[in-house]
């Protein structure tokens, strides 16, 4: 069978590579291409152990049935083999669906404060704050690199880095919009308002990934305003980066040196283009079909967050948990929340393969 052809040439493959990973021979930049390759098939090797095992028992069961003695055995062994065999066979699919090449890299998340005022800054502080604290919970560390904060532990926008395993891979379906419903501090009248924060996640790109021509940007260095520091208002720091094919701007004066803010300016910059690009590449192969969840558009209402009711809504996957305090606390309800994300994008992309 071509598929069972394919899952012994995997466990080949996983075999050569430990081999040569233990002959000493290779090192540097070769040895973590293996490792990571290595690392990648032994997480389906047990899958696919079990699936070569069952079809094999499968076989032999139906030769099994030309014996009268054993013709009840093997019946009893066939029904139950032939009753995971469906469910084995897609948790197998889904492990072998092609990875995002971007999902081992550190994520960059920029939040910012929509409709709403006051309330929407504070919406996005609260947004900050439950990716911190999941970040935490994960071990990932966090980077701020540039914000705008407001008197009321809000913000109009906030930009951040979150390294750490797999923090690119799970974060990505956070992108889109976010409506918060809850009555503001400032309402007297206790009446519930409606506001909004965006979220956008990209993968820290490379100096592999984008190349940046000189002549295409221009760096302005100006004076650091607002909350940011000690160095605020007193060293002309900040600095601003304006990509001119793209029209992107970005700056950054959380660091203390103009050398700091510029290498995180650019840093910033590299992964929007990147993201640009993927996008592009996504749209140019997905061109028949618009994915459910993981499209990373900004514009789109993705979860509403119902205070009145303790309630969470994902509109992608409509999925609605009554645990409002456990996800903005960044705990395990947003992690199922999450998974749920992840299960659903890979059974679409599955059933495009089909």
């Amino acid at each position: 069978m071509i598929i069972e052809d394919k899952l012994l040439d995997i466990k080949a493959r996983a075999k050569d590579i430990e081999t040569k990973m233990n002959s000493g021979e290779i090192s540097g930049d070769e040895l973590t291409k293996l490792s990571k390759e290595y690392s990648q098939l032994s997480e389906v090797l047990p899958l696919i152990d079990k699936y070569l095992q069952t079809q094999q028992g499968i076989v032999d069961a139906n030769e099994m049935l030309s014996d009268p003695e054993l013709k009840s055995i093997a019946e009893e062994q066939l029904n139950e083999l032939k009753h995971i065999l469906p469910d084995l066979e897609r948790d197998l699919q889904i492990a072998l669906l092609p990875s995002d090449s971007a999902d081992d890299n550190s994520a960059i998340v920029e939040i910012r404060a929509g409709v709403g005022g006051e309330e929407s800054a504070l919406f996005a502080g609260d947004l900050f704050r439950q990716y911190q604290s999941y970040a935490l919970r994960h071990g990932w560390k966090i980077e701020i690199i540039e914000e705008n904060a407001t008197s009321l532990r809000g913000y109009k926008e906030i930009i951040f880095k979150v390294d750490g395993q797999g923090a690119y891979a799970r974060l990505k379906f956070e992108s889109g919009i976010h409506r918060v419903q809850r009555v503001p501090e400032t309402e007297a009248a206790g009446r519930i308002h409606t506001s909004a924060a965006s979220v956008a996640v990209m993968p820290e790109a490379k100096d592999i990934d984008v190349v940046i021509d000189d002549k295409d940007i221009r760096i302005d260095i100006f004076r650091a305003s607002g909350a940011g520091g000690q160095h605020v208002n007193k060293t002309d720091s900040a600095i601003r980066i304006t990509h001119f094919p793209t029209g992107i701007v970005v700056t950054c004066q959380n660091e203390r040196s103009q050398l700091q803010n510029k290498a995180t300016a650019m840093a910033v910059l590299r992964s929007r283009l990147y993201e640009k690009q993927r996008n592009e590449q996504m749209n140019a192969s997905n061109a028949s079909r618009r994915s459910m969840v993981g499209s990373g558009d900004r514009s789109e209402k993705i979860r509403t967050y119902n205070f009145p009711e303790q309630r969470v809504t994902d509109h992608r996957i409509k999925l609605t948990l009554y645990k409002l305090d456990n996800i903005l606390a960044g705990g395990e309800g947003l992690d199922e929340m999450i998974d749920a994300l992840i299960s659903a994008d890979q059974l679409e992309r599955l059933a495009a393969i089909d």
